[in-house]
């Protein structure tokens, strides 16, 4: 009999889950897209469709600080990043500082496979992709469910990591950013390297306090001690969360799937929403500090 193409899917909903809190509806909401998007894996599906379509379906459900359920910025408005990469070419697309973007993430795949650049920001990126027929909100005010400080989601950036029965990796990350950023301020969740990175080895998408993941290129970080330590995939996440994180005195997490289908997610600080699948395994969700 022969073996079966080996596929896994993890996902965050975002670190910064407060003790005491109710996440059942987010955590549900993860457990429903790992079956959903894991069947599709399962039946040949590539994991950059993967990854896009579990993060969109994030981004629309106003649980997390990415899509709908973005938080305003310190002039009242959302401004929204988001990243894709693709690790079978190692090319990437990337958004940053946009407004009224439906789903960043189907933007900032536009922008990986209709132009020449991995990232575009603010108005230029917004004219390129009216003209690319992105789906824009109307009514921002109205659509956008704008967190509050003490509503659990002040650190709900989304992300994915896939590995498909091809032997694809890809990674997305989609985020609203910190409740009351500055405007224009932009984070890790848009910059391969920091908030995303795929190649052909490991996919990683990462979630916390922006600017510690901006300051020590956070997810090629993880990948590099990976690639050039030889560390496993949980050893190098936690090496780099416990030994250049937190001594800057950043917090979040990561999770990422290496090319022999190894998963991993780990944090520093709060808890981290997250969930996997994979061909051995069964959608499972845990806001626990747990690696598989």
């Amino acid at each position: 009999m022969s073996k079966p193409e080996t596929f896994a899917l993890v996902i965050h909903g975002g670190a910064g889950a407060r003790p005491g809190r109710d996440y059942t509806a987010a955590l549900k909401k993860l457990h429903e897209i790992l079956e959903s998007i894991g069947g599709e894996l399962a039946g040949g599906g590539s994991a950059l469709d993967a990854v896009v379509r579990a993060v969109a379906i994030m981004e629309d459900s106003a649980l997390y600080t990415a899509g709908r359920g973005s938080a305003p910025n310190s002039d009242g408005f959302v401004e929204l990043d988001a990243s894709v990469m693709d690790g079978s070419t190692q090319n990437a697309g990337a958004i940053a500082a946009v407004r009224a973007v439906k789903n960043p993430v189907h933007a900032a795949r536009t922008v990986l496979e209709k132009t020449d650049h991995v990232l575009l920001a603010g108005r230029g990126a917004e004219s390129f992709l009216r003209e690319a027929n992105i789906a824009f909100i109307d009514d921002s005010d109205a659509y956008f469910r704008q967190a509050e400080p003490d509503d659990g989601r002040v650190h709900g950036t989304v992300g994915a990591v896939a590995h498909d029965t091809r032997g694809d990796l890809a990674a997305a990350t989609s985020t609203g950013g910190i409740f009351r950023k500055l405007a224009g301020r932009v984070g890790d969740s848009p910059i391969p390297g920091a908030g995303v990175w795929a190649d052909k080895n490991i996919a990683v998408s990462c979630t916390g306090h922006g600017e510690y993941f901006l300051r020590t290129a956070a997810a090629r970080s993880i990948a590099a001690l990976k690639q050039y330590k030889g560390l496993s995939l949980k050893h190098a996440m936690d090496t780099f969360l416990t030994a250049q994180l937190k001594p800057l005195g950043g917090d979040g997490g990561a999770i990422a799937i290496d090319e022999h289908n190894n998963i991993a997610a780990n944090f520093t600080g709060f808890g981290m929403k997250y969930g996997y699948i994979t061909d051995q395994l069964q959608p499972t969700t845990d806001l626990q500090n747990a690696y598989v």
